[in-house]
């Protein structure tokens, strides 16, 4: 089953069918050039055993995880691939009759890869060939953006995750078992069926709801005092957060009741199967369950220079948070193209004390009256500590209070009877305006952005390309992961990059000449 390379069953596929091989693309690429780009030397800490080799040199599974991630195919699927199709069969240097190797093995290469010190080693060496060849020498633009990736699992609703976390307990914690079977009554925890209840009737909805967080609790507050491993004290942990997110103390008059709660929790959990999945919201109006891919891209030639995927909920994971990590591997300082996602006052100041010049579009101002005066229509001096207002009222600023050390301008006195009122404020006591610390440095960047054209021509020149590149990555079925967990999803985002800068660099005439890393055609 597993051969080295160069050992092959039947005849040399690259060898004598070059000519079926469409040249200038990826499976010839790799065919050519696979050992040179992928030495066995750079996968050799992942099996420091003297014991023994690998059943699949690991340069013919780093080929073919690059071919699965480009074509968007399953373990299976790509062994499939491997067996029928020459293209497959040069790049990974299989012979005509090798019938190549378990699915399985894929897996366990991945698994082997991600527990490393250098689980990004793929895409760190598709990156090395970018610089080799020189084609990003002298651009010094990045477009830096966000996707969203749909999770690999169903929804789960607060019903089905209080069930599934149950049932997890049970079979996960010692004597959890024999306490279920005592206590917790709302349905069988043994069988994997829905419960018998009319699920079109809301009545029945409540109770069944009801009866499964008193079932938790139950659960959870008699487990015996023990140590728990690792899997048991997860199953555990979930429950408990699963029991309390989205659920509260019925407020109707019916005591000891519980009741799907008003609003969201922040950071709320979407599914037991993946607890690292999330609520996403590109827009107010259209939300996802997965993660988010963030992007940072050369725009003229379109290569990813750095990538990171994230859960997609939380301020730790939002664009602003990243922005600076997506840029930590550049030698000089850049020119940062990004939409109002990357505008906050400390993602700005980060990046322009790290060097970068920005044009990065500010975020839009909120107005009391739809229509009427925003913040930028008052004339504000935060080194004199005057307000005035768009009709000639000033009043003095308050020196900062709080925890975010804001200031705050009030205008109480001054509305009464102003003719500009109805489009300034609808508060009875009249206009409150709250200066944040960062103020002057957001005023002066929505100042340049409305008024400085050759900020706007570049904007508009070298921030969309971003989005052919997000479409790229996407494309194939891609919007849609196939594993389960960070760890994972962002070891194939890596690959996925890596393939996609591979195919784009062989376009340019990527070719080694003996020495070092060409290209024939600079972008």
């Amino acid at each position: 089953m597993g051969q080295w390379a160069g050992e092959t069953i039947g005849p040399d596929v690259w060898q004598t069918c070059r000519e079926l091989i469409p040249s200038g693309s990826v499976f010839a690429f790799l065919a050519e050039h696979r050992d040179r780009l992928f030495p066995a030397s750079m996968f050799a800490d992942m099996y420091p055993s003297a014991n023994g080799r690998p059943s699949m040199p690991p340069q013919i599974l780093a080929a073919a995880i690059i071919l699965q991630s480009l074509h968007g195919l399953s373990d299976f699927d790509t062994v499939q691939e491997l067996r029928c199709d020459l293209r497959w069969k040069a790049a990974c240097g299989l012979g005509l009759h090798d019938t190549a190797f378990d699915p399985s093995l894929l897996a366990y290469f991945r698994r082997r890869l991600a527990r490393t010190t250098r689980p990004e080693r793929v895409f760190e060496v598709v990156r090395e060939v970018v610089k080799a060849t020189g084609v990003l020498a002298g651009r010094h633009r990045r477009a830096l953006d966000s996707a969203v990736l749909d999770d690999a699992v169903a929804t789960q609703d607060t019903i089905t995750q209080l069930i599934a976390a149950i049932r997890a307990v049970i079979r996960h914690v010692p004597g959890a078992a024999d306490i279920a079977a005592a206590r917790c009554t709302a349905t069988d925890y043994t069988t994997t069926a829905k419960p018998p209840i009319a699920w079109n009737d809301e009545h029945a909805r409540a109770d069944l709801l009801d009866a499964l967080v008193k079932d938790a609790l139950h659960l959870l507050e008699h487990l015996p005092a023990q140590r728990l491993d690792d899997k048991a004290a997860h199953a555990a942990g979930l429950l408990a957060l699963v029991a309390g997110q989205d659920v509260e103390p019925d407020g109707d008059g019916r005591e000891g009741r519980w009741r799907i709660a008003r609003g969201t929790a922040v950071d709320r959990v979407v599914s037991t199967v993946d607890p690292q999945s999330r609520h996403v919201h590109k827009t107010r109006s259209h939300h996802q369950e997965g993660y988010k891919a963030h992007l940072a891209v050369e725009p003229h030639t379109g290569l990813f220079t750095a990538v990171v995927l994230a859960p997609g909920a939380g301020a730790a994971h939002h664009e602003s948070s990243l922005a600076l990590p997506l840029l930590a591997r550049e030698d000089d300082p850049v020119e940062v193209f990004a939409d109002s996602a990357y505008s906050a006052a400390v993602t700005r100041q980060a990046l322009q004390q790290a060097g970068h010049r920005l044009f990065v579009k500010p975020a839009p101002l909120k107005t009391a009256v739809p229509g009427g005066f925003s913040l930028d229509d008052f004339l504000i001096d935060t080194a004199a500590g005057t307000v005035t207002c768009p009709a000639g009222h000033q009043v003095p600023l308050a020196a900062p209070a709080g925890r975010y050390q804001q200031r705050k301008a009030l205008f109480t006195g001054q509305c009464t009877g102003c003719p500009l009122r109805p489009r300034c404020t609808t508060a009875k006591s009249g206009r409150i305006l709250t200066i944040r610390p960062h103020h002057d440095d957001l005023a002066a960047a929505r100042r340049q952005a409305a008024t400085d054209p050759d900020w706007q021509a570049a904007y508009r020149r070298w921030r969309p390309p971003v989005e052919r590149a997000v479409a790229w990555l996407v494309h194939r079925g891609n919007r849609r992961l196939r594993y389960i967990g960070t760890i994972k999803n962002n070891a194939w985002l890596h690959t996925r990059a890596a393939a996609l800068n591979l195919r784009t660099l062989i376009s340019f005439g990527l070719h080694h000449d003996g020495v070092a890393w060409r290209i024939t055609t600079m972008p």
